[in-house]
């Protein structure tokens, strides 16, 4: 704290100041130390690119307003966190311990994210997880300092789409996913919800992660008399199992449904100028029209020369999501209970990702989500657009809560399938 006998007694005179024009509390605003800021990312190995777009779309929003909020200078220091939950987790320890952060934000894999959230479990930092998916962050697990500003759980995107695939007419679907814990949600919420309609899942298949040959899986797909296929896979995986699914001829013969992920920027792009045909869920689309969403993929493409992803549209969102709790408790972050209730309370409007969106009781947004297909731009690239919007889906569906979490975790063995 400025003690303001000194600050008189400084080398400007007290006439000086007296006759200076700005005010005693400007000074201080002036003088204030900076909001000290932890993002982590992986900026290294298999999930660098979507770890450098979330770096991205974070600095985006800081670029466009100044890097201030409330008289603080805004400092972001960033971490690569290896997509490693021991790399994570000294990392977060460096931002904490060392670099004195006010709070952390950021993280994709799941196990990086549970391992920097077991870790602030214990110290009562904030840490705000605009990716990090796992379901139980914010369900059996949740932890009060942990907040999933602008993120979604593994298995809320999913059930729209197995809503949505019923009443399309599709009664059998086979699922093909990555075999760890965010596949396993992503079917999960997709299952469930599908067969509890009605529909009937004929067959789960699941392979590991940076998987390169999917023959051994599409040769089963064929023969199985599906009315779609349901895909959840991530970064590389995602590129090898769309191109291996247009080679093996399932293109345009078995209808393509999948998690958001398969048909995200941060796959799409890079996949030349073949015409796909995914049907997808997510509660962003680029392609959208409203103001909001064409101002920020405007600013993000002029900026980095690409339309932006789910990492950078969620980080993105997440600082626009800060700034507004942190401008309600005028910058005074170092209050930690004061900046997680004013986050808990944001009602964020004028973002990408829908027109007033808001935490649940558990620490997890409630959203408009978007059934989507990849369609081609007018200047010919390729961008998902809106055919059906599900308003206000939260992390629970249709269930009660408390009744919900009774049930097991979803995993490869517990899929939540009705027989």
């Amino acid at each position: 704290m400025i003690n303001r006998r000194k600050l008189l007694k400084s080398t400007a005179s007290i006439s000086a100041v007296a006759a200076s024009t700005v005010s005693f509390p400007a000074i201080l605003r002036a003088q204030a130390a900076p909001i000290k800021i932890g993002l982590m990312a992986p900026l290294t190995g298999v999930l660098a690119a979507g770890g450098k777009e979330l770096v991205e779309g974070f600095e985006l929003w800081w670029e466009r307003n100044g890097r201030e909020i409330a008289g603080r200078k805004i400092e972001i220091t960033v971490e690569d966190d290896a997509s490693n939950p021991d790399t994570a987790l000294q990392k977060a320890r460096r931002l904490v311990e060392q670099t004195n952060v006010h709070f952390l934000v950021g993280n994709i894999v799941a196990n990086t994210g549970l391992a920097v959230a077991n870790y602030v479990k214990g110290n009562g930092v904030p840490y705000f997880i605009p990716v990090i998916a796992a379901d139980d962050l914010t369900q059996r697990n949740r932890i009060p300092n942990v907040l999933r500003i602008a993120g979604y759980t593994g298995s809320q995107m999913t059930r729209p789409l197995a809503d949505w695939s019923l009443k399309n007419g599709y009664k059998k679907v086979a699922t093909v996913s990555q075999d760890y814990a965010y596949g396993h949600e992503m079917c999960g919420g997709f299952a469930q919800t599908f067969t509890e309609g009605g529909g009937q899942i004929v067959q789960q298949f699941w392979h590991p992660l940076n998987t390169a040959d999917f023959s051994p899986y599409l040769g089963q797909l064929q023969g199985l008399g599906v009315d779609a296929i349901f895909g959840m896979e991530t970064g590389a995986d995602a590129s090898r199992f769309l191109q291996q699914y247009a080679n093996f001829g399932l293109k345009g013969k078995i209808p393509l449904i999948s998690a958001m992920n398969v048909a995200d920027q941060s796959v799409i792009r890079t996949l030349g100028d073949e015409p796909m045909d995914v049907v997808s869920c997510a509660m962003f689309c680029e392609g959208a029209q409203d103001e909001a969403t064409k101002t920020f993929v405007g600013e993000y493409e002029k900026r980095y020369q690409k339309l932006p992803s789910v990492f950078g549209t969620t980080h993105f969102s997440g600082a626009m999501w800060l700034t507004q709790a942190i401008t309600k408790i005028g910058g005074k972050v170092e209050d930690r209970e004061a900046l997680l209730k004013a986050v808990r309370e944001v009602e964020l409007k004028g973002s990408p990702l829908g027109p007033i969106v808001k935490l649940d009781p558990y620490g997890h947004p409630v959203y408009n989500v978007f059934i989507r297909k990849v369609a081609k731009r007018e200047d010919g690239k390729k961008w998902n657009v809106p055919i059906a919007t599900y308003p206000d889906v939260g992390q629970f569906w249709k269930y009660d809560p408390e009744t919900y979490m009774k049930q097991p975790s979803y995993s490869r063995t517990f899929q939540g399938i009705k027989s």
